[in-house]
């Protein structure tokens, strides 16, 4: 039986469009929008190192800004890096209506920058019992040690455990520990899908 449900925050809980960030600083930098997309995928690994704390949101700057060519201040940069989210109401309200009958969590890959960001825009998202953030515990899904950091606070065993995500390779991460999944699209009903688990509100 499912006692615990662990939810993914963006693409689940909070819609989020990088491309937003890429229109607003293109206009610090001779490279298009698409050549900023594309730089930005070359250069995942410092978003990684970013998203697992393991360098500075100082350091992420300056290499950000190096790499895209940008002549953009700290705070300039940040306010368009953080200004891509708006709220998933209707998957916020479904999984808001599962407390108190189950323990909640939120697991999410993210930095220290858009963390702080989102607590200050988006209060209503943070009734959770635990959160699970990649730059506060060095890890990111589909490392089953973030899975396993989610049931250690939960108190909850893998079998009893139900995970939302967006992505399927961290679906799979968790499944290789035992812990049953939803993969949430846009398309997706979540009420339904959790009454498939016998989840209810």
């Amino acid at each position: 039986m499912i006692d615990s449900v662990i939810s993914d925050l963006g693409q689940v809980l909070l819609h989020f469009d990088n491309r937003r960030f890429f229109e607003r600083l293109a206009k610090y930098t001779s490279l298009s929008v698409e050549d900023i997309r594309a730089a930005t995928h070359e250069n995942g690994e410092l978003l990684d190192l970013f998203d697992t704390g393991r360098i500075s949101p100082r350091e992420f700057y300056e290499r950000a800004v190096t790499a895209l060519g940008a002549r953009v201040s700290q705070d300039d940069f940040y306010a368009a890096y953080n200004d891509v989210f708006t709220i998933h109401a209707s998957a916020l309200d479904v999984v808001r209506s599962l407390k108190p009958k189950y323990k909640l969590a939120m697991l999410s890959n993210t930095d220290p920058v858009r963390y702080g960001a989102i607590e200050r825009a988006f209060p209503e998202l943070f009734f959770f019992d635990a959160y699970v953030l990649s730059f506060r515990i060095g890890a990111m899904k589909p490392d089953p040690r973030v899975y396993r950091e989610a049931l250690r606070l939960l108190g909850a065993r893998p079998e009893n455990a139900l995970f939302i995500d967006d992505i399927r390779d961290n679906l799979d991460g968790a499944a290789r520990l035992g812990i049953a999944g939803i993969h949430f699209t846009a398309e997706t009903d979540l009420a339904a899908e959790l009454g498939k688990f016998g989840v209810k509100a």
